[in-house]
């Protein structure tokens, strides 16, 4: 099949030192151009991101600090990619949340010319998601060809929750029919506290996972700033992560003793 496309359509994908739009910066980035008549172009660069790269960061795309030594700065290779984006339209993975955000971010930070207005913006992941649900119902349709009937009663929801684990290991070889591995394999990360508040970094200490203090020590932050503790106290967090932070403070007091 051939896009039918009436200019460049850019495909890109980038690889960064965090997920926060606003103040991560890109240490890769990749992209293929399929023109009009079907040709393709790629281009690839990895670039300075002028900033330490994140232990976690670096963990999920293999890219440290050493290997950027003496790589551009998107400042001077923005201009660059500009030129192979000019008049393109624009695609990824996610990328109406992150990429693109991300993307005009360093544009603007390097104050080069990026028109984003007039761009058609395609998110595959978006596509993805409306077309297959993350549903219950759309869990039920893809493993066991079944239509979920009286969905949100409990027990139709319950009866087809079993039906899809059942189906979901007679599919998946890697998965065992095992009790504790399916709980390590349903853990998508090391949660300190049931509401994913605070979660534990590489070395196993607890770091806030959320606001202005966000992969910082929690007894660090603490120490620096007590109001914090108290606002979290006093605010509509969890019992859980309230517990988990008295703990923690509880902790570190008497080791001051």
């Amino acid at each position: 099949m051939k896009l039918n496309l009436t200019r460049p359509l850019a495909f890109f994908d980038l690889e960064t030192t965090g997920i926060n739009v606003g103040s991560d910066r890109i240490v890769e980035i990749a992209i293929l151009k399929v023109h009009p008549n079907g040709e393709k172009e790629t281009l690839t660069h990895r670039i300075n991101p002028t900033i330490p790269i994140p232990a976690g960061a670096s963990a999920v795309h293999g890219i440290f600090d050493k290997d950027l030594i003496g790589k551009p700065t998107f400042k001077e290779l923005g201009s660059k990619l500009a030129d192979f984006l000019e008049n393109c339209d624009l695609a990824g993975y996610n990328s109406n949340k992150f990429d693109v955000p991300l993307l005009v971010e360093e544009f603007l930070r390097a104050g080069i010319d990026f028109e984003i207005k007039g761009k058609k913006l395609i998110d595959v992941q978006t596509i993805f998601h409306i077309l297959e649900p993350r549903t219950l119902a759309g869990a039920l349709r893809f493993y066991c060809n079944q239509e979920l009937t009286n969905a949100h009663q409990a027990e139709a929801d319950i009866l087809a929750t079993y039906d899809v684990l059942m189906a979901q290991l007679e599919k998946y070889d890697q998965l065992q029919n095992d009790v504790n591995f399916l709980h390590d394999f349903s853990a998508r990360g090391k949660n300190a506290d049931l509401a994913g508040r605070i979660t534990f970094n590489a070395n196993g200490i607890e770091v806030f996972n959320f606001g202005k203090h966000k992969d910082k020590v929690v007894e660090e932050v603490f120490k620096l700033e007590p109001s914090y503790y108290d606002w979290m106290m006093n605010g509509d967090f969890p019992l859980s992560t309230k517990n988990v932070i008295t703990a923690l403070r509880l902790k570190s007091k008497n080791n001051k003793l």
